[in-house]
Protein backbone atom coordinates (compact mmCIF):
# COMPACT_ATOMS: atom_id res chain seq x y z
CA UNK A 1 0.00 0.00 0.00
CA UNK A 2 2.73 2.52 0.81
CA UNK A 3 4.26 2.50 -2.59
CA UNK A 4 0.96 2.06 -4.41
CA UNK A 5 0.00 5.13 -2.61
CA UNK A 6 2.96 7.60 -3.15
CA UNK A 7 4.28 7.08 -6.28
CA UNK A 8 6.96 8.94 -8.18
CA UNK A 9 5.87 10.78 -11.32
CA UNK A 10 5.56 8.89 -14.63
CA UNK A 11 8.39 9.57 -17.05
CA UNK A 12 6.12 11.46 -19.51
CA UNK A 13 5.64 13.88 -16.89
CA UNK A 14 7.46 16.50 -16.16
CA UNK A 15 8.35 17.65 -11.61
CA UNK A 16 6.80 20.85 -12.45
CA UNK A 17 3.57 19.08 -13.68
CA UNK A 18 3.41 16.59 -11.56
CA UNK A 19 3.55 18.78 -8.17
CA UNK A 20 1.25 20.98 -9.67
CA UNK A 21 -1.08 18.56 -10.29
CA UNK A 22 -0.52 17.22 -7.12
CA UNK A 23 -0.74 20.48 -5.33
CA UNK A 24 -4.12 21.06 -6.94
CA UNK A 25 -5.80 17.49 -5.98
CA UNK A 26 -4.87 18.35 -2.60
CA UNK A 27 -6.18 21.92 -2.20
CA UNK A 28 -9.56 20.43 -4.38
CA UNK A 29 -10.07 17.24 -1.68
CA UNK A 30 -9.41 18.96 0.47
CA UNK A 31 -12.75 21.48 -0.46
CA UNK A 32 -14.60 18.16 -1.35
CA UNK A 33 -13.61 16.19 2.27
CA UNK A 34 -15.09 19.10 4.54
CA UNK A 35 -17.84 19.81 2.45
CA UNK A 36 -18.53 15.98 2.31
CA UNK A 37 -18.06 15.10 6.02
CA UNK A 38 -19.86 18.90 6.99
CA UNK A 39 -22.82 17.23 4.93
CA UNK A 40 -23.24 14.06 6.58
CA UNK A 41 -22.69 14.70 9.92
CA UNK A 42 -25.79 16.17 10.65
CA UNK A 43 -28.12 14.92 7.50
CA UNK A 44 -31.32 16.21 8.12
CA UNK A 45 -30.04 19.81 8.18
CA UNK A 46 -28.41 19.06 4.88
CA UNK A 47 -31.99 18.11 3.76
CA UNK A 48 -33.22 21.16 4.62
CA UNK A 49 -30.44 22.81 2.87
CA UNK A 50 -31.49 20.67 -0.34
CA UNK A 51 -35.33 21.63 -0.17
CA UNK A 52 -34.10 25.46 0.05
CA UNK A 53 -32.55 24.61 -3.13
CA UNK A 54 -35.66 23.38 -4.91
CA UNK A 55 -34.93 19.89 -4.58
CA UNK A 56 -38.31 18.13 -4.36
CA UNK A 57 -39.04 17.41 -0.43
CA UNK A 58 -39.25 13.06 -1.37
CA UNK A 59 -36.15 13.48 -2.69
CA UNK A 60 -33.89 15.69 -0.28
CA UNK A 61 -32.61 13.44 2.18
CA UNK A 62 -30.93 11.09 -0.34
CA UNK A 63 -29.98 14.02 -2.34
CA UNK A 64 -28.07 15.12 0.92
CA UNK A 65 -26.95 11.52 1.27
CA UNK A 66 -25.68 10.91 -1.66
CA UNK A 67 -23.57 14.36 -2.33
CA UNK A 68 -21.83 13.91 1.08
CA UNK A 69 -21.38 10.27 0.26
CA UNK A 70 -19.81 11.30 -3.61
CA UNK A 71 -18.12 14.24 -2.15
CA UNK A 72 -16.07 12.53 0.43
CA UNK A 73 -15.08 9.33 -1.72
CA UNK A 74 -14.06 12.22 -4.67
CA UNK A 75 -11.59 13.61 -1.90
CA UNK A 76 -10.15 9.98 -0.84
CA UNK A 77 -9.26 9.47 -4.47
CA UNK A 78 -7.82 13.11 -5.05
CA UNK A 79 -5.62 12.35 -2.16
CA UNK A 80 -4.49 8.63 -3.21
CA UNK A 81 -2.00 8.73 -6.70
CA UNK A 82 -3.34 5.57 -7.94
CA UNK A 83 -7.28 6.59 -8.02
CA UNK A 84 -6.51 10.43 -8.61
CA UNK A 85 -7.75 10.72 -11.90
CA UNK A 86 -11.10 9.15 -11.23
CA UNK A 87 -11.37 11.47 -8.31
CA UNK A 88 -10.99 14.71 -10.95
CA UNK A 89 -13.02 12.82 -13.20
CA UNK A 90 -15.74 12.45 -10.06
CA UNK A 91 -15.25 15.90 -8.55
CA UNK A 92 -15.24 18.05 -11.99
CA UNK A 93 -18.44 15.83 -12.86
CA UNK A 94 -19.92 17.24 -9.92
CA UNK A 95 -18.97 20.35 -10.00
CA UNK A 96 -20.69 20.70 -13.69
CA UNK A 97 -23.88 19.27 -12.45
CA UNK A 98 -24.03 22.10 -9.61
CA UNK A 99 -23.13 24.74 -11.90
CA UNK A 100 -25.91 23.71 -14.34
CA UNK A 101 -28.63 22.77 -11.97
CA UNK A 102 -27.93 26.43 -10.44
CA UNK A 103 -27.55 28.22 -13.43
CA UNK A 104 -31.09 26.39 -14.66
CA UNK A 105 -33.12 27.63 -11.59
CA UNK A 106 -30.60 30.90 -11.12
CA UNK A 107 -33.98 33.02 -11.02
CA UNK A 108 -35.37 31.50 -8.39
CA UNK A 109 -32.13 30.74 -6.16
CA UNK A 110 -30.41 34.36 -7.20
CA UNK A 111 -29.49 35.44 -4.05
CA UNK A 112 -30.26 32.38 -1.82
CA UNK A 113 -27.12 31.41 0.56
CA UNK A 114 -25.96 28.15 -1.31
CA UNK A 115 -24.12 26.68 2.08
CA UNK A 116 -21.93 24.37 -0.02
CA UNK A 117 -19.38 24.48 2.64
CA UNK A 118 -19.18 25.41 6.56
CA UNK A 119 -17.66 29.01 7.48
CA UNK A 120 -18.00 29.54 4.01
CA UNK A 121 -20.82 32.22 3.27
CA UNK A 122 -21.62 31.99 -0.57
CA UNK A 123 -24.87 33.12 -1.89
CA UNK A 124 -25.88 32.13 -6.01
CA UNK A 125 -24.93 34.75 -7.96
CA UNK A 126 -21.70 35.04 -10.34
CA UNK A 127 -19.24 34.92 -7.38
CA UNK A 128 -21.03 31.31 -7.11
CA UNK A 129 -20.24 30.43 -10.57
CA UNK A 130 -16.56 31.89 -10.79
CA UNK A 131 -15.61 29.93 -7.38
CA UNK A 132 -16.80 26.70 -9.07
CA UNK A 133 -14.80 27.39 -12.02
CA UNK A 134 -11.84 27.32 -10.32
CA UNK A 135 -12.36 24.35 -8.60
CA UNK A 136 -12.87 22.78 -11.84
CA UNK A 137 -9.91 24.23 -12.94
CA UNK A 138 -8.10 22.52 -10.09
CA UNK A 139 -9.94 19.16 -11.12
CA UNK A 140 -8.56 19.27 -14.75
CA UNK A 141 -5.29 19.94 -13.86
CA UNK A 142 -5.18 17.08 -10.94
CA UNK A 143 -6.59 14.78 -13.87
CA UNK A 144 -4.57 15.86 -16.79
CA UNK A 145 -1.31 15.26 -14.98
CA UNK A 146 -2.21 12.42 -12.81
CA UNK A 147 -0.99 8.61 -13.73
CA UNK A 148 -3.69 6.05 -14.94
CA UNK A 149 -5.58 5.45 -11.91
CA UNK A 150 -6.07 1.38 -10.99
CA UNK A 151 -7.42 -0.84 -8.37
CA UNK A 152 -10.90 -0.11 -8.65
CA UNK A 153 -11.57 -2.79 -6.39
CA UNK A 154 -10.18 -0.70 -3.38
CA UNK A 155 -11.60 2.12 -4.19
CA UNK A 156 -15.12 0.48 -4.39
CA UNK A 157 -14.17 -0.88 -0.76
CA UNK A 158 -13.24 2.59 0.56
CA UNK A 159 -16.89 3.71 -1.20
CA UNK A 160 -18.80 0.70 0.78
CA UNK A 161 -16.73 1.97 4.11
CA UNK A 162 -18.30 5.69 3.56
CA UNK A 163 -21.85 4.36 2.57
CA UNK A 164 -21.87 2.86 6.19
CA UNK A 165 -20.28 5.54 8.14
CA UNK A 166 -23.16 7.74 6.23
CA UNK A 167 -25.58 5.22 7.60
CA UNK A 168 -24.67 4.87 11.13
CA UNK A 169 -24.46 9.02 11.57
CA UNK A 170 -28.10 9.57 9.71
CA UNK A 171 -29.51 6.23 11.85
CA UNK A 172 -28.35 7.82 15.54
CA UNK A 173 -29.45 11.56 14.17
CA UNK A 174 -32.97 10.32 13.26
CA UNK A 175 -33.28 7.98 16.74
CA UNK A 176 -32.16 11.64 18.37
CA UNK A 177 -35.28 13.24 17.13
CA UNK A 178 -38.16 13.34 19.05
CA UNK A 179 -41.73 15.09 19.64
CA UNK A 180 -44.85 14.89 17.18
CA UNK A 181 -43.78 14.96 13.96
CA UNK A 182 -45.60 17.35 11.33
CA UNK A 183 -47.60 16.69 8.18
CA UNK A 184 -44.73 16.47 5.60
CA UNK A 185 -45.97 19.74 3.22
CA UNK A 186 -48.89 21.74 4.34
CA UNK A 187 -50.24 25.03 2.55
CA UNK A 188 -49.09 28.14 2.78
CA UNK A 189 -49.75 31.20 1.10
CA UNK A 190 -51.77 29.21 -1.70
CA UNK A 191 -48.61 26.77 -2.37
CA UNK A 192 -46.96 23.48 -0.83
CA UNK A 193 -44.49 24.28 2.32
CA UNK A 194 -42.33 21.54 3.57
CA UNK A 195 -42.33 21.54 7.01
CA UNK A 196 -38.64 19.95 7.77
CA UNK A 197 -37.45 23.14 6.84
CA UNK A 198 -35.39 24.21 9.19
CA UNK A 199 -37.05 26.38 12.21
CA UNK A 200 -40.81 26.92 11.91
CA UNK A 201 -43.05 28.54 14.67
CA UNK A 202 -47.10 27.67 14.12
CA UNK A 203 -49.13 30.41 15.63
CA UNK A 204 -53.19 28.95 16.12
CA UNK A 205 -55.10 31.88 16.21
CA UNK A 206 -58.37 33.44 16.11
CA UNK A 207 -58.90 36.73 14.55
CA UNK A 208 -61.61 37.70 16.98
CA UNK A 209 -59.58 37.45 20.15
CA UNK A 210 -57.82 39.91 21.81
CA UNK A 211 -55.33 38.06 23.28
CA UNK A 212 -54.32 36.86 20.15
CA UNK A 213 -54.37 40.00 18.67
CA UNK A 214 -52.23 41.39 21.62
CA UNK A 215 -49.67 37.93 21.19
CA UNK A 216 -49.39 38.52 17.21
CA UNK A 217 -48.10 42.15 18.23
CA UNK A 218 -45.72 41.37 20.41
CA UNK A 219 -44.44 38.96 17.90
CA UNK A 220 -44.04 41.63 15.34
CA UNK A 221 -41.21 42.83 17.62
CA UNK A 222 -39.12 39.40 18.07
CA UNK A 223 -35.82 39.39 16.49
CA UNK A 224 -36.27 35.78 15.45
CA UNK A 225 -33.22 33.79 14.49
CA UNK A 226 -33.64 31.71 11.18
CA UNK A 227 -37.73 31.35 12.00
CA UNK A 228 -40.11 30.94 9.34
CA UNK A 229 -43.56 32.17 11.08
CA UNK A 230 -46.83 30.72 10.17
CA UNK A 231 -50.14 31.60 11.12
CA UNK A 232 -53.12 29.40 11.22
CA UNK A 233 -56.71 30.39 11.80
CA UNK A 234 -58.83 28.49 13.80
CA UNK A 235 -61.78 29.96 12.73
CA UNK A 236 -62.83 32.68 10.19
CA UNK A 237 -59.92 32.46 8.00
CA UNK A 238 -61.21 35.05 5.41
CA UNK A 239 -59.60 37.68 8.34
CA UNK A 240 -56.02 36.49 8.49
CA UNK A 241 -54.92 38.96 6.27
CA UNK A 242 -56.31 41.72 7.50
CA UNK A 243 -55.62 40.41 11.23
CA UNK A 244 -51.51 39.90 10.07
CA UNK A 245 -51.64 44.06 8.76
CA UNK A 246 -53.31 45.26 11.89
CA UNK A 247 -50.76 43.52 13.87
CA UNK A 248 -47.73 44.19 11.87
CA UNK A 249 -46.68 40.03 12.24
CA UNK A 250 -45.16 38.92 9.07
CA UNK A 251 -45.60 35.82 8.42
CA UNK A 252 -47.76 33.08 6.38
CA UNK A 253 -50.90 32.20 6.51
CA UNK A 254 -51.72 28.40 6.27
CA UNK A 255 -55.83 27.06 6.26
CA UNK A 256 -54.78 23.39 7.37
CA UNK A 257 -55.94 24.01 10.62
CA UNK A 258 -57.62 20.62 10.72
CA UNK A 259 -54.49 18.25 10.24
CA UNK A 260 -52.66 20.70 12.21
CA UNK A 261 -54.86 20.24 15.22
CA UNK A 262 -54.80 16.78 14.67
CA UNK A 263 -51.18 16.28 15.08
CA UNK A 264 -50.66 18.88 17.89
CA UNK A 265 -53.63 18.36 19.70
CA UNK A 266 -54.08 21.17 22.45
CA UNK A 267 -57.21 21.62 24.69
CA UNK A 268 -56.81 25.06 25.54
CA UNK A 269 -58.36 28.03 23.56
CA UNK A 270 -55.96 29.63 20.69
CA UNK A 271 -53.47 31.49 21.24
CA UNK A 272 -51.41 28.58 20.85
CA UNK A 273 -48.21 28.12 19.49
CA UNK A 274 -45.90 25.60 18.35
CA UNK A 275 -41.79 24.72 17.61
CA UNK A 276 -41.01 22.75 14.83
CA UNK A 277 -37.33 21.82 14.25
CA UNK A 278 -36.75 20.20 11.03
CA UNK A 279 -40.47 19.14 10.82
CA UNK A 280 -40.39 17.76 14.51
CA UNK A 281 -42.31 19.59 17.30
CA UNK A 282 -39.56 20.63 19.91
CA UNK A 283 -41.50 23.08 22.18
CA UNK A 284 -45.27 24.36 22.75
CA UNK A 285 -46.65 27.35 24.22
CA UNK A 286 -50.00 27.32 25.43
CA UNK A 287 -49.71 30.47 27.34
CA UNK A 288 -48.49 34.26 25.89
CA UNK A 289 -47.65 36.44 28.55
CA UNK A 290 -44.99 38.78 29.76
CA UNK A 291 -42.39 35.57 30.11
CA UNK A 292 -43.70 33.20 27.96
CA UNK A 293 -43.17 32.06 25.23
CA UNK A 294 -40.32 34.77 25.05
CA UNK A 295 -38.15 32.65 28.14
CA UNK A 296 -38.79 29.47 25.50
CA UNK A 297 -37.59 30.66 22.16
CA UNK A 298 -34.75 32.16 24.01
CA UNK A 299 -33.92 28.61 25.67
CA UNK A 300 -34.22 27.38 22.08
CA UNK A 301 -32.01 29.26 21.03
CA UNK A 302 -34.68 31.23 18.36
CA UNK A 303 -34.50 34.81 20.24
CA UNK A 304 -31.24 36.74 20.94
Amino acid sequence: MAHGAFRTPALQTSAWQYWFGTVSAFLLALLFLVAGIWKLSDPLATETRMVQALIPTQLALATALAAGIAEIWSGVMLIVPRWRKWGAWLSGLMLLAFMVYFAVFYQKLQGADCSCFPWLKRVVGPGFFISDAVMLALAVIAGRWADKSSNLKQAAFVLAAIVVFAGAVYGITAARQTGAKAPAEITVDGKAFATNQGRVFLFFFDPECMHCFAAAQQMSKYGWTDVKVIVVPTVHPQWSESFLKDTGLKAGVSPDVKVLRQTFAFSTDPPYGVALERGRQVAAFPFFDDKDPVAGLKKLGWLP
